[in-house]
Parts: structure tokens; C-alpha cells; sequence
């Protein structure tokens, strides 16, 4: 018997440490490379413009992101919130109590991650604005977000994806609650809806941005398939025909707004939207839109456990 539970303990601390390994890696990776199709993405924004402040902006990032690769260090000085996104295999057998495990892996592997990178200290309680514990770790209460979905796409038992969340992009998400539109009346509404936002926001997100939208579930539902639009490469239209053209045709609105590369003017204000959709009541249209700067951040590794 307690040779049992000591083959299980042992089992246990392995699966702890592989995860906080592996937090500390992607995390590493997300702070200090770009997936390559941001880079991409601003590449042609550069060729593109015509605006040479535009350009001179673009320029800028572009360089950022090659010193940051080149130093290992981070592209930004806010270095987000920690945002996670684990998907575990269907085809699985891990029992649930390994969630805890996993859990606990991706807490101690910000925490180091804080220290190592390094990373700025930004988790504080919301209305002491202090860190819960004696050090600057951006770990606390309910932070990292880490969001558990249960994947039929996934080879290996579970997928880690972080996505580090600036402040700037973050605090001009909304939420609204449109009318039971239908067909092309709910596609122009988001439209509208979409632009609205992007113009309310102006260069506080830093654009150019990638711009997560969320329809339909209830109001938090329509919020988090916002951060999942996130999740998806720039330029990978979503698989419904129609949706895929409604996110063509509003980033097409969105750089006609002329706000441009961090609010100076130009063509490029965003360089891709996402919709994601779940059904929802027929008495509402839950809307949720989530920006991302240009420093559009992701990394993920998979685990075989």
C-alpha cells in the first residue's frame, strides 16, 4: 500500500514539473517571439502603407520583435495578464485529478517565470492595488486565468496555450447586448458594432490589433469565445461561409477608419478580426469584442502525460 502511494506521490510530482516546465517555456517564447504569422502579418502591413509615419511605426515593431528574439527578452514592458488555455485530449484517460495538478503546475511555472524572463510584476488585488503575497509574482487569486476544454484536435494528452494579456488592449474590450437581428441585418449590426468600437478605442490598444469577436451564448459565454478568436493565426477565416465573409468585410471597415499603427494615421489599423459563435436565446444577441495589440503574443506546447 505505501509503496502504491509512493509510486503515485512520484507520479504525481512528474506531471507537476513537466507542466511548470513547460509554462516557463511558453511563456518564455510568447514574451520574446512572435508567432510567425503576426510577424508576417506586419510585414505586409510595412510593404502596404503609404503613410510614412505609418511606416516608421510599423518599422519600429518589426525591429522590436527582432532585438526582442535576438536578447531573449521581452517585446513589451507589459508583460500581460497570464491567460491559459488547456486543451485535453477526448481520447484521454487522465483522471480528474490531474486538472489540479496541471493547475498547480501553471501557477508555479509563472511564478517562476516572473523571476527568470523576466516578467513585469502586474497582478494586484482590485481594490488595494497591492500583490497578495510578499513578492511581485503574477500569480494571486483567480490569477492565471486557466481556461480547461475538453479538445477532439489534440494528439497529445493536453495542449498548453498562454496568451499574456497587455493592460492597454484589455481595458477597451466591450460587451453588448444587440437585437434578435437576422441574416445580413445581424452581420451589418456587428459591422457597425465592430467599428464603433475600434473608433471608441482610438490608438489605446496599440494597433494595429488583432480584434476578437464573440456572438451569440450569454453575456460571459460571448466574452470568452472573444479571447478564443484570439487564440486562432492571422489570416485563418473561420469555417462558416458566411462568417468567414463578415470578418473579410469588417477588416476591411476597420482600416478604413484611418486611425492606423498606434493611433498616428494610416492603412493598417488592424490586421485581422475573428468571430467566434455559439447559439444563443431568441431574445438577444450577445456581442463581445476583445482586442489584442500588435504584439499579438501566443505560444503553446503539448504533453504527453
Amino acid at each position: 500500500m505505501r509503496e502504491r502511494e509512493k509510486k503515485r506521490n512520484e507520479r504525481d510530482y512528474e506531471i507537476k514539473e513537466r507542466v511548470k516546465e513547460a509554462t516557463v517555456e511558453i511563456l518564455r517564447k510568447a514574451e520574446t517571439e512572435l508567432p510567425a504569422d503576426v510577424v508576417r502579418a506586419l510585414e505586409r502591413a510595412y510593404e502596404d502603407e503609404t503613410s510614412e509615419i505609418a511606416r516608421t511605426q510599423l518599422r519600429a515593431m518589426i525591429e522590436n520583435v527582432k532585438l526582442a528574439a535576438k536578447l531573449k527578452r521581452p517585446i513589451c514592458q507589459d508583460t500581460g495578464i497570464p491567460i491559459f488555455f488547456v486543451r485535453i485530449s477526448a481520447s484521454s484517460s487522465l483522471p480528474l485529478s490531474t486538472l489540479r495538478l496541471i493547475e498547480s503546475g501553471i501557477r508555479d511555472g509563472v511564478e517562476e517565470a516572473t523571476t527568470i524572463i523576466p516578467l513585469r510584476g502586474n497582478i494586484v488585488h482590485p481594490f488595494t492595488r497591492l500583490p497578495r503575497g510578499m513578492k511581485e509574482s503574477n500569480v494571486g487569486k483567480g490569477v492565471p486565468h486557466i481556461h480547461f476544454i475538453i479538445s477532439e484536435h489534440v494528439e497529445a494528452d493536453i495542449e498548453i496555450t498562454v496568451i499574456p494579456k497587455g493592460g492597454g488592449s484589455e481595458n477597451v474590450s466591450t460587451l453588448t447586448i444587440l437585437q434578435p437581428f437576422k441574416g445580413e441585418q445581424a452581420f451589418s449590426a456587428l459591422r457597425d458594432l465592430v467599428v464603433e468600437s475600434v473608433l471608441n478605442a482610438g490608438g489605446k490598444p496599440c494597433p494595429p490589433t488583432v480584434i476578437g469577436v464573440g456572438a451569440g451564448g450569454s453575456a460571459d459565454v460571448a466574452m470568452m469565445l472573444a479571447k478564443t478568436a484570439l487564440l486562432r493565426p492571422v489570416g485563418e477565416r473561420n469555417t462558416e461561409e458566411n462568417i468567414a465573409a463578415s470578418e473579410i468585410e469588417i477588416l476591411e471597415a476597420v482600416n478604413c477608419t484611418g486611425i492606423g499603427p498606434m493611433g498616428l494615421g494610416g492603412r493598417t489599423t488592424a490586421l485581422d478580426v475573428h468571430i467566434e459563435v455559439a447559439d444563443c436565446h431568441i431574445t438577444g444577441l450577445p456581442v463581445a469584442i476583445n482586442f489584442q495589440c500588435w504584439a499579438a503574443r501566443r505560444a503553446s506546447a503539448s504533453l504527453k502525460l
